[in-house]
């Protein structure tokens, strides 16, 4: 898998490369410049206002967990796979280990959550989140034929669209009984492990499900979280109108969900690909085309896109990496601070006793 990822980011730098010598580097940049510094400042504000939307979607499905924690968690798993190599699965990971972080700011205490909580979580958040994607997508291919009715882009992505329908069906049915497939794995694999081992795979068996069960148990707030990051990605696709807009490109906001609803279906299908390299530049000049949009405009724009996830995404990493300082030092000064037991020896000799015979 580590090796299927770094050549998947060599073959995206390389067609990120060639697109940029195709269009020509002065002209790209010509479009990058053009936004000035106030349009850049304006997409950043804007995707900052979608984080927000973001944080409130996962806060309505997951309660339990305080909104402030929830929000710098999903922002450190966005700036974790788009910041840094790794595959959105990667993300992943970072924001579960950030997720069990209770340091979230200097003064602000969030709640303690245990390493299977925090999977479960993000699970969840992940799940509603591709569930508003669906909707999007569905939006965005409406919008698209409204534009163009014999546009090549409309068919593939609803096959990709049901295809996705029923990989987050069946996710939905892992969550719901992940639990029992779990300890019947542990019960098959029985005669081929320890049995301590086999006692602690069911016993988080249980915990996992139970954690899912509490979440899953109030589908009044999946609905919630799913209807949110719907609206969060039609908050994406107004940063790209906002962009579009201060490069000079006309285009309505209709044209801006066609845009990005379409290229997130062909971002969702070359997960794989360490932020999108040269995936999401193709997916954004060929759709910018069909809009009548200069290549170099949609090309700056990715790159714009990718300078406003750098603003956003590195210090949210920082931030991170001051957490986990904090929580170290704290657990070196616990142990420091520990009473020391004096070790008894075997060979020392025994209590004097006062006992008087008669």
């Amino acid at each position: 898998m580590r090796k299927l990822t770094i050549l998947l980011a060599i073959l995206g730098l390389a067609l990120l490369t060639g697109c940029t010598a195709w269009l020509g580097a002065g002209s790209v940049m010509k479009a990058i410049v053009s936004i000035g510094f106030a349009g850049f400042m304006a997409t950043v504000m804007a995707q900052l206002a979608v984080d927000a939307i973001l944080g409130l979607a996962w806060h309505a499905a997951c309660r339990d967990i305080p909104f402030v924690q929830l929000l710098v968690s999903r922002m450190i798993r966005d700036a974790a796979a788009s910041c840094l190599p790794f595959s959105q699965l990667g993300g992943m990971v970072l924001g579960i280990r950030a997720t069990c972080s209770s340091d979230l700011f200097a003064g602000t205490k969030g709640r303690h959550i245990d390493g299977s909580e925090a999977a479960c979580a993000n699970l969840v958040d992940i799940t509603t989140e591709v569930m508003g994607q669906i909707l999007f997508i569905l939006t965005a291919v409406v919008c698209l034929v409204a534009h163009q009715q014999s546009s090549p882009f409309a068919r593939p992505v609803m096959i990709g669209l049901v295809l996705l329908s029923m990989g987050i069906a069946g996710f939905v049915y892992t969550q719901r009984r992940g639990g029992d497939l779990l300890k019947r794995a542990g019960k098959m694999l029985g005669n081929n492990m320890a049995a301590q081992w086999q006692d602690a795979m069911l016993s988080s068996a249980d915990s996992i499900q139970e954690r899912f069960d509490a979440i899953w148990s109030h589908p009044s707030r999946i609905v919630q979280g799913a209807l949110l990051h719907y609206v969060g990605w039609l908050g994406s696709a107004a940063t790209i109108w906002v962009a579009y807009y201060f490069l000079g490109a006309h285009l309505g906001f209709s044209g801006a969900i066609a845009i990005e609803g379409v290229a997130c279906g062909i971002m969702s299908v070359s997960f794989l690909v360490p932020a999108g390299l040269g995936v999401q530049e193709a997916a954004y000049i060929a759709l910018g085309s069909a809009f009548g949009i200069a290549p170099s405009v949609s090309l700056g724009l990715s790159l714009l896109r990718r300078g406003r996830e750098l603003v956003i995404g590195i210090p949210m990493l920082l931030l991170w990496q001051g957490m986990e300082m904090r929580a170290l030092r704290r657990r070196s000064t616990q142990v420091d601070t520990a009473p020391a037991v004096a070790p008894v020896s075997i060979h020392d000799p025994a209590p004097p006793t006062d006992i008087t015979r008669d």
